[in-house]
């Protein structure tokens, strides 16, 4: 077993093997969009891909049950679409305290493309949403988006290292503003895109209306007492 700094203790033998099918999951998502294979390859891989969502498929959890390495109180998420190690959407983004935020670095491949060459706008406002939030989270803060604008400078290379950058701007009862960017890593003062996103905890009765459903991987009534999306900030080395 093992635990973070905090959290419950979780099996680490089924963090590797989530982590290792996330990975080649990726690995196939980013070979699946850039085969030129003949259309027979292409079913024959499609057979083989339908024999292991079947395997797969054996035993599934309802929408209400958490995972069972999630821990929602050390923002431990394995499947979130941004930063989860099991997520086949996720680059995955590692998020870390810095100068006063937070800040990930990513490289996305043509899986994330928009116009030709560059990244899709909606994957920029995914990134920002999940950093914003995480920057928040450092701060001692937390909430969720009732508010995310995006300016897009300059449109964002595929297959080139990037930096992500947020921090919070502003703070007031359950209210908190915060201001992040992406910019290549190499030109980390020249954003691509700015964003700006409002988070506000939710009042306690709302709170009860929107996670009161939610169990722990064994079905038990654990509702998280900070829902938020984002996951854990990693610790500096």
């Amino acid at each position: 077993m093992h635990s973070d700094a905090g959290g419950q203790p979780y099996d680490a033998d089924l963090m590797a093997a989530v982590t290792e099918l996330g990975t080649a999951l990726r690995q196939l998502v980013d070979a699946s969009v850039r085969t030129t294979v003949p259309a027979a390859e292409l079913r024959a891989a499609a057979a083989e891909a339908r024999a292991v969502t079947t395997r797969l498929a054996v035993t599934q959890r309802p929408p209400t049950q958490l995972p069972a390495l999630d821990d929602p109180l050390v923002f431990r998420r394995v499947y979130n679409p941004v930063s989860g190690v099991g997520s086949a959407l996720a680059p995955p983004l590692r998020i870390r305290p810095a100068a006063g935020g937070v800040v990930a670095e990513a490289t996305l491949g043509q899986a994330y493309e928009g116009p030709p060459g560059y990244v899709h706008g909606g994957m920029s406002s995914l990134l920002m949403d999940q950093l914003l939030g995480a920057a928040a989270i450092a701060a001692g803060l937390w909430g969720m988006t009732v508010h995310l604008e995006l300016d897009y400078r300059r449109p964002v290379p595929l297959s080139t290292p990037l930096v992500l950058r947020a921090r919070v701007t502003e703070s007031a009862g359950r209210r908190c503003v915060v201001t992040g960017t992406i910019a290549i890593a190499g030109a980390p003062d020249r954003p691509l895109v700015e964003a700006r996103g409002v988070f506000v905890m939710p009042r306690e009765e709302l709170r009860a209306d929107y996670f009161g459903a939610i169990t722990d991987a064994s079905g038990r009534h654990a509702p998280p007492g900070r829902p938020t999306d984002a996951t854990a900030l990693a610790e500096e080395p």
